[in-house]
């Protein structure tokens, strides 16, 4: 009896546990999982979203590879990525460096810098990005102050155009930064002690214990800026008014997508984009993984 009664117990917490996370449940299933399912399907279809998809097989991943847009928005996301995510993630070591020597007012200026994070994404400071590199931007008039005259525009010109948008990748590393310092802070102090005690300058210190104990942290901002520098979207959108002009410069693979399927309502060709991306973005996570043997350190795996 006693036995039954703690089934039946064990059951209603369960099911009452069920019931509280079923919003969420509800909506990841209906949001996520099945507009996921619906996007595999369509990617192997024609499909203009007005008619009915028409079955196609592998005609839209064989289309691709005579697509020179394709190929180009390609170029333009390694670049984007390649360049971005390092600038992001050195400045954001490099300023929570600064803050975890201690200083006052630290949680302010956590505060500020953490700021761009949570605006940089936002419609309204990619518009201000693009008004800031016209030709009759804030920047060129800030030039001319200090005697350089140009009547350039920044995001006009296709061997510039790009790095507007790298810069405004690296202006955003404020949730990097927080996560840096967090990983600093948990660094034994006992180390840095011992090293002084051994004669260890600053440089061997922070080559020796910083930056081997930081590795994981390392590890996690690389994989989580790296997918988001794939899936960039919003600040190329509005930067370049939703065309990746100039010249192609600025169109990021995420961007070409929305054009095939929102634009053209080539709805079955964006769908296999999509999958395609997540393909790209599913090898360089696991080449990131699979060489963090070789450079990650974990202590408790030190220890056996």
């Amino acid at each position: 009896m006693k036995q039954l009664t703690s089934r039946r117990r064990s059951f209603l917490d369960d099911l009452s546990g069920y019931a509280f996370i079923s919003p969420w449940l509800l909506g990841f299933i209906a949001f996520s999982i099945i507009p996921i399912l619906f996007s595999l399907y369509y990617s192997f279809t024609e499909y203009d979203i007005l008619g009915e998809p028409i079955f196609n097989g592998l005609e839209n991943f064989r289309r691709m590879l005579g697509d020179e847009l394709f190929w180009q928005s390609l170029k333009v996301t390694f670049f984007y990525a390649f360049v971005s995510v390092p600038l992001r993630l050195l400045f954001a070591f490099f300023v929570a460096m600064l803050f975890n020597r201690g200083t006052r007012a630290i949680r302010v200026y956590q505060a500020i810098y953490y700021v761009p994070s949570l605006v940089g994404g936002s419609i309204a400071i990619a518009v201000m990005w693009r008004r800031l590199f016209m030709a009759d931007g804030a920047l060129n008039a800030a030039l001319a102050r200090i005697g350089i005259v140009t009547d350039i525009s920044w995001i006009g010109d296709p061997s510039t155009a790009i790095w507007t948008l790298i810069l405004l990748a690296a202006w955003q590393f404020g949730s990097s930064m927080l996560i840096f310092l967090a990983g600093l802070r948990q660094i034994p102090k006992e180390l840095y002690e011992a090293a002084s005690i051994d004669g260890a300058n600053p440089l061997k210190k922070f080559t020796h214990i910083t930056v081997p104990q930081i590795t994981p942290v390392i590890f996690f901002n690389l994989v989580m800026q790296l997918i988001n520098g794939f899936t960039v979207f919003t600040q190329a959108f509005v930067v370049s008014g939703g065309s990746g002009d100039p010249l192609n410069s600025t169109l990021v693979y995420a961007l070409y997508l929305y054009q095939r399927a929102f634009k053209y309502y080539d709805m079955g060709y964006g769908s296999a984009l999509a999958w395609v991306l997540v393909l790209i973005i599913g090898v360089m996570t696991g080449i990131v993984f699979k060489t963090s043997n070789n450079w990650v350190f974990y202590e408790a795996k030190e220890g056996k």
